[in-house]
C-alpha cells in the first residue's frame, strides 16, 4: 500500500535509516526539495514510487553510498554527476581547493593564467572548484580510469569549464609538461586498513595504495620536480594521521617551505611545498 512521504520517512527511521539519508532519497525519487517534503508530508507516493524508494533503503543499508544511489554529490557548490567507476568526493577534501585557489589568488599578479595539475581527477570535483572559482586558471585533469575520466568531462560539459582531460597512470602520459600548481587526492589508505571493509563499494585503485598508503605519494612527489615550474606549489591529500610522512616525502625531494592544512574536523588532511629549484 503506498505510503505518505512523513510514512516514508517513518519507515526508513524504523529499518535502521538516518532521517538525512531517507530525505536525500525521497527528494531524488520525487524530485522535491528537502523542504518541500516537509512541506507536503500527506502527499502519497505512487505504488512504483514507493517500490523505489523501499529498493533504495536496502542499498543504503548494505553500504552503498548516498551520492551512488542518486547518481550525484554535491562538492564546494557544484552537484556533480558520479557513479561507483569514481570515489564519493567527501567535505574533507574542499580543504585542498581552499588551499589551491587561495595560492592562485595570491598569485594573480604573477600568474595570470596559472597553469593547474589535478592528477588522479576522478569525478573531476578539485579540477571543476578550481576552474569553477578561478576562471583564469588553465586546468589539466588526468586519471587512470577511463570510466572515471568520462565521468569528470561529463561534469565538466555540465558547467562549461574548458578543462584539458588525459589518461594516465599518474606521471607516464605528461612527460615534458609543467604546471604552476599541482594538486592532488590519491588513494592513501593502507592496504591492511580495516576501514576498507566499508568503503566496499567504491573503487579500490581510489583508496588504498600499498601497505602503508603511500606508494601513490611517493611516485608524485618523487617526479613532481622535473612539472614543476621554479615557484610552484605541489599540494596531495592524505590520510590524517600521514602529514609527518609526507612532509618528509617531500623534504627529501627538495621541496621548502613544507606546510599542512587542516580539515573540518581539525585533523592534518593536506600537506604542500613549493619548488624553487
Amino acid at each position: 500500500m503506498p505510503l505518505t512521504i512523513d510514512q516514508a520517512l517513518q519507515l526508513g527511521r524504523s529499518q535502521g535509516l538516518e532521517r538525512t539519508d531517507a530525505l536525500a532519497l525521497l527528494a531524488h525519487i520525487l524530485q522535491l526539495s528537502r523542504a518541500g517534503l516537509i512541506a507536503h508530508g500527506q502527499t502519497l507516493l505512487s505504488e512504483e514510487q514507493n517500490a523505489v524508494f523501499i529498493e533504495k533503503i536496502r542499498q543504503r543499508l548494505s553500504g552503498v553510498p548516498i551520492a551512488y544511489i542518486v547518481g550525484q554529490r554535491e562538492f564546494y557548490g557544484l552537484k556533480l554527476h558520479v557513479t561507483a567507476d569514481v570515489l564519493d568526493p567527501r567535505a574533507d577534501t574542499e580543504t585542498l581547493v581552499d588551499w589551491a585557489l587561495s595560492i592562485l589568488q595570491s598569485s594573480l599578479h604573477v600568474w595570470p593564467c596559472a597553469q593547474v595539475l589535478d592528477m588522479g581527477t576522478g569525478s573531476g570535483a578539485i579540477a571543476l572548484a578550481i576552474a569553477q572559482h578561478h576562471p583564469s586558471a588553465q586546468v589539466t585533469a588526468t586519471d587512470y580510469s577511463e570510466a572515471a575520466l568520462a565521468i569528470a568531462q561529463h561534469n565538466a560539459l555540465v558547467y562549461q569549464l574548458p578543462i584539458t582531460f588525459h589518461i594516465s597512470d599518474w606521471w607516464n602520459e605528461l612527460q615534458g609538461k609543467k604546471w604552476h600548481l599541482i594538486v592532488s587526492n590519491p588513494p592513501y589508505i593502507s592496504l591492511d586498513d580495516p576501514h576498507l571493509l566499508s568503503l566496499q563499494h567504491e573503487p579500490a585503485l581510489a583508496l588504498s595504495s600499498g601497505k602503508d598508503g603511500l606508494d601513490a605519494i611517493r611516485e608524485i612527489i618523487a617526479q613532481a620536480p622535473a612539472h614543476l615550474i621554479p615557484g610552484a606549489w605541489l599540494l596531495i591529500e592524505h590520510g590524517h594521521d600521514q602529514g609527518p610522512a609526507v612532509a618528509a616525502l617531500l623534504h627529501q625531494s627538495g621541496f621548502e617551505s613544507i606546510t599542512h592544512r587542516q580539515d573540518i574536523a581539525g585533523h592534518c588532511r593536506c600537506s604542500g611545498g613549493l619548488w624553487m629549484e
